[in-house]
């Protein structure tokens, strides 16, 4: 079997990605497969034990290739897209840098063919992972008939998962809540999971520790007023030992991704990867023993640049990459004027590297960060 040039890049990086792990070997979560399907060579390498959570209109392409400058390991999922979109739509939706995996695709959807479709696609595009919107509660969502309200349907999401895993090899995983409305108990959980892991074959879920309300609070309450319940997620481990669980919301350190992972095989962090990114820098070293150096604020800024011109000559507009940057010295002096900057200036015609490069130059250098 002949391979293209992508897919020979794709090997070398993970016979190097082996031989760089050798050493922590048992103590990641560590797949790898090499198969034959109809576009080529599929290969996966990737844990569960850190991710960045998808986020509508945050984790997108540019945000993702920010986000792998820190670190190499960490899963990056995409933002939540529709089946719809992806069969019907004109933009291409499923376009991402090769530099973003592993990476996984974030599907919303209830119509099993519908699904099994776009996973092919997605498995043939080199996406690591398929995973099933089960947990966002918004009103549009709804009405789409995916999302949180699929909770109420084990049965149907069962059959999406199949569906899915019947037309690929990669892993076809599960987002969900602790539960919804009044259906909140844990019995409610661990029968949707039983359906959905007994009859779908599904073998990962992430549980976002919060139930959802399915109607009276928006997305943003609904990610803020339901009280978190990790001792559940906990439990649930306990009961399905022979399922990987991992655990979203609230996570704002990698000392508390640390604590979860006494009890849990993965950690999911959301808002804080996105508001303060830096903490992505020591993901590898902290939680995935890398002996690499924790690279400075400075050089991951001064990294993008090439990414950035590329982009620009493309069309792109600065505002939409250097937007995922501002956080980047979150509570360190010259802050503020870093984000002002940017905020003032790279929304301006013809605004190039030269808005990130003196937006830099306000950051105290005696800092040496």
């Amino acid at each position: 079997m002949r391979l293209s040039a992508i897919e020979f890049t794709r090997l070398a990086s993970t016979a190097q990605w082996v031989y760089n792990t050798r050493l922590n070997f048992f103590e990641r979560t560590f797949a790898l497969y090499l198969g034959n399907v109809k576009t080529g060579v599929y290969i996966m390498t990737h844990s569960c034990r850190l991710s960045v959570a998808p986020m509508l209109d945050w984790t997108d392409r540019h945000c993702r290739y920010f986000h792998r400058l820190m670190t190499k390991e960490t899963l990056l999922y995409t933002e939540m897209v529709t089946t719809g979109a992806i069969i019907h739509g004109k933009g291409d939706f499923l376009a991402y840098n090769e530099e973003e995996h592993p990476l996984a695709l974030q599907l919303g959807g209830s119509n099993a063919a519908d699904l099994a479709t776009c996973a092919k696609l997605a498995q043939e595009r080199g996406y690591d992972e398929i995973n099933l919107n089960v947990g966002c509660p918004s009103d549009r969502v709804q009405n789409g008939r995916f999302g949180a309200c699929l909770m109420a349907e084990p049965q149907l999401v069962a059959d999406c998962v199949a569906a899915m895993k019947d037309v690929v090899d990669i892993p076809v995983t599960v987002k969900t809540r602790i539960g919804i409305d009044d259906q909140d108990s844990y019995e409610f959980l661990t029968d949707f999971v039983s359906i959905v892991s007994e009859k779908g074959g599904c073998e990962q879920f992430t549980i976002h520790a919060r139930k959802a309300w399915l109607s009276g609070l928006s997305p943003k309450e609904n990610r803020e007023i339901p009280p978190l319940d990790y001792p559940r997620a906990y439990q649930l481990k306990k009961d399905f030992s022979h399922l990987t669980i991992a655990i979203n919301g609230g996570v704002k350190s990698l000392e508390e991704a640390k604590d979860h992972l006494q009890h849990l095989d993965g950690v999911m962090i959301g808002r804080e990867a996105y508001q303060s990114p830096y903490l992505l820098a020591s993901v590898d070293q902290e939680l995935f023993g890398s002996n690499a150096p924790v690279k400075k604020r400075s050089e991951i800024v001064e990294e993008m640049y090439p990414y950035i011109e590329a982009q620009l000559a493309k069309g792109a507009y600065l505002g939409h990459i250097s937007r995922h940057m501002l956080g980047l010295f979150q509570n360190m002096p010259g802050a503020r004027q870093w984000r002002r900057h940017i905020s003032e200036n790279a929304h301006k015609p013809g605004s190039g590297l030269e808005v990130l490069q003196d937006a830099l130059a306000k950051i105290p250098k005696e800092l040496n960060v």
